[in-house]
This record gives structure tokens, C-alpha cells and sequence, in this order.
């Protein structure tokens, strides 16, 4: 896959993100300045999906990472609020289940891997069986190396199977996700959002970001590529990820299948 972007993790770069901007708006000066560009991406995507869909010749799976209030949630319901839910499924990754612990680690993500003709996006995915794993040491640093290796072949798999991978790193100052976690502290309608885990999981914050760090710079194949996005403004965010999707999407020209009947010769 050939995508041009600025947040494009190239094939074995050595990645930093305390380096890269959380901020960026991409030369945009407001939101409203770049409402109409989401709203063409959305119409483009819209277009793009019945042909996809109808056309069953490759699947697409989009993975969304990012620490707690990085704004997953936001960027699905932003982006694909327009496309036909028959050709869309979203998978959230949580705690294993007992069953899934017995399993080997990508067992309960390869069951989520979209069928050709579907866009599946996977809300968390399985780079959280290696990354919190690793930032509370239960496993050691090349247990976690192998797990990446692991992944970089499964994702190869996928591939050659006509399943295209984007993943997208939200990348959030500490700052913003102290205003965000505030913000649903003081209002009464968000409390359902907060939970014990993400103020515990704040504490390791480094951690995490020297984790994540090793992952987008051994993990960012050109089939399988890593986007690190500004997502300190939302609205910037979901212009930013659904550039990449409908970039992609155009550069496959897929055409509708050839009828099966001459619509021509029917008389109703």
C-alpha cells in the first residue's frame, strides 16, 4: 500500500513521541474552518463503502490505539456515522475473559478479522495483549518482542488474504487527558464514562508511551502501517484519519460486480 501522509510511521523508523506534536491542525486556523472538509470525507466514504461492499474483494481492518480519553469512541462515531452498517462491525478489546486467557493471544482477534466486502474496526485490538502486559511486567521485555514479532506475521497473513490493515495511534498530551478526565469528573452525564482503570493506568503514563513507543517503531510494515495522529483537537483527529481511509479506499478502484441479469430485458 502506497498512502501519503504526514503521520505515516515509516517501515522501522525509530519512533519517539514525546517528539511528535499532539496539537497539530494540519494549516487548519478553526474547527468550523475545517467542518466542510470531515463533511466531504464522510460523503467520500459513504460513496466508497457500497463499492467495497458490493464489490467483496478485499476486507478492511482499522485499528484504533491510544491511551484512556485518547477519543476511540469519538473517531468511530465521527467518521462512520454516515456508511451502511451492513458493511461495518466494531470489535472492543477489553480484559481477556477466562475463556480467551486460555487461548493464545491473537485468538480472540483473528475471530473479529472483517470478511472481504467489510470494514471492521477494532476499538482497542490486539496490541493490548502486549502492551499493558508489559507495562505492569507480566511479561518480560522479549517475551514482548516475540508477541510483536508474532503480530507482524499475523498481520502479514492478513494481507495476503485481501485485508487491508491502517492502524492509528491518538496521540494526547498528559495535559489534555487531565482536561478530558476533569471534564467528565464535573459533569454528571459523563460520570458512566469514568472507571477505577483509567485513573489507575494514568499513574503509569511513561510506561506506556516508551511501550507504545517500541511498538510503532518494530510494528509499521508498508502493508500494515502505523499513523501517529494529533489528537488533542478532536475535530482536526477525524479529518486527519479519515484522509488515510478514503485515500486508500480510492486507490483500490474497485468497480460494482457485472449484473447477473439484463435489467434491460425485465418487465415488471
Amino acid at each position: 500500500m502506497k498512502i501519503k501522509s504526514p503521520y505515516l510511521i515509516k517501515p522501522h523508523a525509530n519512533v519517539r513521541l514525546a517528539k511528535k506534536s499532539t496539537s497539530d491542525t494540519g494549516g487548519y486556523k478553526s474547527e468550523e474552518a475545517a467542518a466542510t472538509t470531515l463533511v466531504k470525507h464522510r460523503k467520500q466514504l459513504a460513496d466508497l463503502q457500497d463499492v467495497f461492499y458490493a464489490s467483496q474483494t478485499k476486507a478492511l481492518l482499522i485499528v484504533l490505539q491510544g491511551m484512556d480519553t485518547a477519543g476511540k469512541d469519538g473517531t468511530i462515531s465521527h467518521i462512520f456515522s454516515g456508511i451502511n452498517p451492513q458493511g461495518c462491525d466494531v470489535a472492543s478489546f477489553k480484559v481477556p475473559t477466562p475463556l480467551e486467557a486460555r487461548h493464545d493471544f491473537l485468538w480472540r482477534a483473528h475471530a473479529q478479522v472483517p470478511p472481504r466486502g467489510m470494514i471492521n474496526i477494532f476499538n482497542r485490538s490486539h496490541y493490548e495483549d502486549v502492551l499493558s502486559p508489559r507495562v505492569h511486567k507480566v511479561i518480560s521485555a522479549k517475551v514482548a518482542s516475540r508477541h510483536l514479532e508474532d503480530i507482524n506475521e499475523f498481520e502479514s497473513m492478513l494481507f495476503d488474504n485481501d485485508v487491508l490493515i491502517l492502524k492509528f495511534y491518538l496521540h494526547i498530551s498528559r495535559d489534555e487527558q487531565t482536561r478530558r478526565l476533569q471534564s467528565r469528573i464535573d459533569d454528571k452525564q459523563k460520570h458512566w464514562k469514568l472507571s477505577e482503570a483509567d485513573l489507575h493506568e494514568r499513574k503509569f503514563w511513561p510506561q506506556y508511551i516508551d511501550a507504545y513507543d517500541h511498538i510503532l517503531s518494530t510494528t509499521s510494515p508498508k502493508h500494515a502501517p502505523w499513523f501517529v495522529i494529533s489528537s488533542d483537537n478532536k475535530w482536526y483527529r477525524n479529518i486527519a484519519i479519515s484522509s488515510v481511509i478514503v485515500d486508500l479506499m480510492q486507490s483500490l478502484k474497485l468497480k460494482f460486480p457485472d449484473p447477473t441479469v439484463d435489467a434491460s430485458s425485465i418487465k415488471l
